[in-house]
């Protein structure tokens, strides 16, 4: 039996309630679950819900459809799979039609073969329909068939919606700031992806190749609760850490490779992603630390810069101002600091925006600007925040001692009244520190005979 503790439950039932209260009378939301996909013959991709689903429901199962309907009063309608002891047998249990309510604090549920029919009568007398037009296109060609069908039914006396609207535009603006469960979620998701990370530092002393530090990464996180990876976890060691979504992870580590680990753990559907860099043998070389150092620096300019009613794009000025002047400095530019930032001639060496927003997904919604300007940062906003710097064999015109060092820095930041609160603490980030750390670990190891 599903079990959803009561903070969560009045959570989901408090943004229903707060997104109807955005919406005109006559209104109804549709949003789906999704449906499991066959990943090859008889067998299916492991099934994520949707968030937006998520967030309205905290209910997991596929092939689910939540109807919120705003007229006289507000109701809230779960279709879900019916309650079939052979199926669940098979495939698991299901939560079905007569426990839902209860269950999960809604007005009504009904079994899922219904679902055009129950629409159907939903949707008379209403007006406008909202539907997300980011990631729900097929839901979206089947709003506008019932719409189409309820048509066919004027010259009857029926009634029909004037309008399709996009549920984005509210739904996933309420997702940007963060409740307190919501941070107390991301906390924990935080938590768990800094001990995958330790766990992966450890582990690149006692690997060959790079899936088997994946390994020891992801068994952290589902030892520590985690049911799933945020996203698909990023080991590249020495050139592969130069492409940028390497998920490979198959190449032999050498001894003298730095190691980019971009991973993340999922809690309660939020998302941690961190990525550190570490050097395979425990030390790094000096053009390895060089550039790590700068990254760093980078890195705590752009968290030092945010505050709430600064702009997004504040973050990311300031990475790039001490990225610049940092490969000036090292003769990897050159030039002076105005002209190398109005030309852009960073971007050689660091080609991606320094962060984005983090919650159910790791590329959270929500839009970066408002007005055709960059949007403020509120008190319970999250993002990521990851300068890097990628020298690959390509650079010809570079020295070679330079050659396939990748570095990327990533936290967690959550805006609070005073500024930018680091969650993801815990890793050592000095090239110190990491050395240290290291080093120390070893020390353990062998002392203890393994």
């Amino acid at each position: 039996m599903l079990k959803i503790s009561l903070e969560q439950l009045e959570f989901h039932q408090k943004k229903r309630q707060q997104l109807m209260a955005f919406l005109p009378d006559n209104s109804l939301v549709i949003v789906s679950s999704g449906e499991e996909l066959i990943r090859n013959r008889d067998v299916e991709f492991p099934f994520r819900v949707d968030s937006d689903f998520m967030y309205l429901t905290g209910f997991e199962e596929p092939d689910s459809v939540l109807v919120l309907v705003k007229k006289s009063t507000e109701e809230s309608h779960l279709f879900v799979r019916a309650k079939d002891p052979e199926q669940e047998t098979w495939q698991g249990r299901r939560l079905g039609v007569l426990a839902a309510p209860d269950t999960l604090r809604l007005d009504c549920a009904h079994e899922i073969d219904g679902l055009d029919e129950g629409v159907l009568t939903l949707l008379e007398g209403v007006e406008s329909v909202y539907v997300s037009f980011s990631h729900s296109l097929e839901l979206l060609g089947t709003v506008h068939g019932w719409i189409q069908a309820l048509k066919e039914k004027v010259r009857k006396g029926g009634d029909a919606p004037k309008q399709v609207c996009d549920l984005d535009v509210y739904l996933h603006e309420m997702r940007v700031i963060k409740s307190e469960f919501e941070v107390q979620s991301l906390r924990k998701a935080a938590t768990i992806s800094v001990q995958g990370h330790l766990a992966a530092m450890k582990s690149v002393q006692s690997s060959v190749f790079e899936f088997q530090v994946q390994a020891e990464l992801e068994a952290e996180f589902l030892r520590l609760g985690s049911p799933r990876v945020a996203f698909n976890s990023i080991v590249a060691s020495g050139k592969n850490a130069c492409i940028l979504h390497y998920t490979e992870n198959r190449s032999e580590i050498k001894k003298d490779d730095l190691v980019l680990v971009d991973a993340g753990a999922e809690w309660q559907g939020y998302a941690g992603d961190i990525t550190t860099t570490f050097p395979a043998s425990g030390r790094f070389n000096s053009e390895q630390a060089l550039l790590y150092t700068l990254v760093l620096a980078a890195q705590q300019a752009a968290i030092d810069a945010i505050k709430p009613n600064e702009t997004y794009d504040v973050a990311h000025q300031a990475a790039i101002k001490v990225l610049t002047q940092g490969l000036l400095d090292l003769g990897l530019l050159q030039g002076d600091l105005d002209t190398a930032l109005k030309e852009e001639s960073y971007k050689r060496f660091f080609m991606h925006g320094t962060g984005h927003w983090l919650g159910m997904d790791v590329h959270d919604v929500g839009v970066y600007k408002q007005n055709q300007s960059w949007r403020v940062f509120k008190a319970g906003m999250v993002v990521t925040v990851e300068p890097g710097l990628y020298i690959s064999e390509e650079h010809q015109d570079v020295d070679e001692k330079w050659h396939n060092i990748g570095i990327r820095i990533e936290d967690d930041i959550l805006v609070t009244p005073s500024g930018g609160e680091v969650l993801t603490t815990g890793l050592p980030r000095t090239v110190e520190e990491i050395e240290t750390w290291m080093r120390q670990y070893r020390q353990n190891v062998n002392s203890e005979g393994f």
